[in-house]
């Protein structure tokens, strides 16, 4: 009976003393006072709002300069943002669905293809139109963002109010 114990009793406690010591040692990787929520803040973020402050881009996609086109005037920015990545075009979709309704756009319509997704989205003063392509290597992101034209004028063609606008 004197040899079991020795046997069995020995390793036991060391068995028990090594896991006792390694659960205090995963409460020492954490700073004094800090909850699960300080955890989560310190996490990097996935998304980013680049020229235009209401609409989330995620992380994963990259600015294409050369095709993206901007105008920024006082109280207002509109213009075309291309961005690419390599990120799934469902994913995308899912990912503007809810983030661009979480920043007050309605989402007016939608047209989905097997190569490309167009959604199009409204708030009081702008519409945004989110244009989805995929290919070989990258899938490509434009998002326009244009005012909102309250109404065309009574009188005068579409050259007139164009020409009043764009001179």
């Amino acid at each position: 009976m004197r040899s079991f114990m020795k046997t069995w009793i020995k390793p036991g406690l060391i068995l028990f003393l090594m896991v006792s010591v390694s659960g205090c040692m995963s409460t020492l990787g954490s700073k004094k006072g800090e909850t699960q929520a300080d955890k989560i803040k310190e996490r990097k973020t996935t998304a980013v709002y680049y020229d235009f402050e209401d609409i989330l881009i995620p992380k994963d996609l990259k600015i294409v300069e050369d095709a993206t086109v901007v105008v920024k005037t006082p109280g207002y920015t509109s213009g075309l943002l291309t961005l690419k990545g390599r990120v799934e075009k469902i994913s995308l979709f899912n990912f503007f669905a809810n983030n661009m309704i979480k920043d007050n756009w309605t989402m007016v319509s939608q047209i989905k293809s097997p190569v490309s997704i167009i959604m199009v989205f409204k708030k009081s003063s702008r519409w945004a139109v989110i244009t989805i392509r995929e290919q070989s290597i990258y899938t490509y992101v434009e998002a326009g963002v244009a005012p909102t034209l309250e109404e065309f004028p009574s009188s005068g063609t579409v050259e007139e109010f164009e020409k009043d606008i764009f001179n």
